[in-house]
């Protein structure tokens, strides 16, 4: 989970060669003032900055590399950095591991309800005229077409808008992110990576928003007025300089400039649902099933940071928190 709209990575293809998607940092252009009260934010939370992270208990270990759910320019040597850790691991974990995440696929090929509507109203008449014309020229942008689109549940729908147009049209939606090749990776070595949650829990999650909560997810990116392969650029290059928390905080920042007149009640659930609920659970499978090993666990950057991030929660149950050097 990486953008305001949560991303659920289900790309099963060999990674391409990427051109890299260039834009403007939507951070850097803010006033002076906005800045500061970002960074002072940020550097508030607790283990804000970092991509490799150690956790300690006795003789429990748990290394957690935060991804980036989308293949970039540094995929392949962020691979070849972690493949020391992953190979050391007693127990390599994903959010929804190799084998979870391709069975996932054969049933929402079998089932396209599960991401499409497949009865009564689609798009077009959800959204009405003027929203459905910016929405489909939207999804055109991304290479999606209109009669595709249309069908979309909403709350897909939006999470496609939150992938850049650059980014898809270089490769972002045929290639392997990290997530994927670390899964590769241990199964190469015949450690098969596990799943910290089961995905029909976090489908059920998606679908459980009414549905014009789901409209207004899109929405909201039609009334932010910033370019989407800006937003992209801006947040990719965060990942990579492992501001972390700074991603966060501006996701943060534009949700509730743009989000409306219950946006911060909205941005509360989504925080709760997608990131703090998530992460306790996570933890409670780890502590369950992995006691008194050395664990790998490679899950979306947002998770580590803050005081509802992996890092903390582990610290408040008595782990040591040790930042690892990582500089592929």
């Amino acid at each position: 989970m990486f953008r305001v709209i949560a991303v659920i990575s289900f790309l099963i293809s060999p990674l391409p060669a990427l051109a890299i998607c260039e834009g403007n940092d939507l951070i850097k252009a803010l006033p002076q003032d906005q800045q500061a009260e970002l960074r002072s934010r940020a550097d508030a939370s607790p283990y804000p900055n970092g991509l490799v992270w150690r956790a300690t208990r006795d003789d429990t270990t748990i290394t957690w590399f935060g991804t980036y759910h989308f293949a970039h320019e540094m995929t392949s040597a962020h691979l070849e950095a972690l493949k020391p850790r992953i190979e050391a691991a007693d127990m390599v974990y994903l959010e929804v591991s190799n084998d979870d995440q391709s069975q996932m696929e054969r049933e929402m090929a079998a089932d396209p309800s599960m991401m499409f509507i497949t009865e009564g109203d689609t798009l077009p008449t959800l959204l009405g005229e003027e929203d459905w014309t910016t929405y489909k020229n939207a999804m055109a942008d991304r290479a999606i077409p209109g009669f595709m689109a249309a069908k979309f549940k909403p709350v897909w729908a939006a999470m496609m808008l939150g992938i850049g147009p650059c980014e898809v049209r270089n490769g972002g939606l045929d290639g392997a992110g990290i997530d994927k090749l670390v899964g590769n990776h241990a199964a190469e070595i015949g450690n098969p990576s596990r799943s910290l949650e089961d995905y029909r829990t976090l489908l059920a999650m998606l679908d459980s928003f009414p549905q014009e909560d789901q409209l207004d997810m899109i929405r909201l990116f039609f009334a932010w007025a910033g370019d989407a392969d800006d937003m992209s650029y801006t947040l990719r290059q965060r990942y990579l300089e492992q501001d972390i928390a700074m991603i966060w905080e501006y996701s943060r920042k534009i949700s509730l400039e743009y989000g409306g007149e219950t946006a911060e009640e909205d941005f509360e659930i989504f925080e709760r649902q997608f990131l703090t609920d998530r992460n306790r659970n996570w933890i409670d499978r780890l502590l369950d099933e992995a006691q008194g090993k050395n664990v790998f666990a490679a899950v979306g950057a947002a998770h580590l940071p803050g005081e509802n991030g992996v890092l903390y929660m582990l610290e408040q149950k008595g782990f040591a928190i040790e930042a690892l050097p990582f500089d592929p």
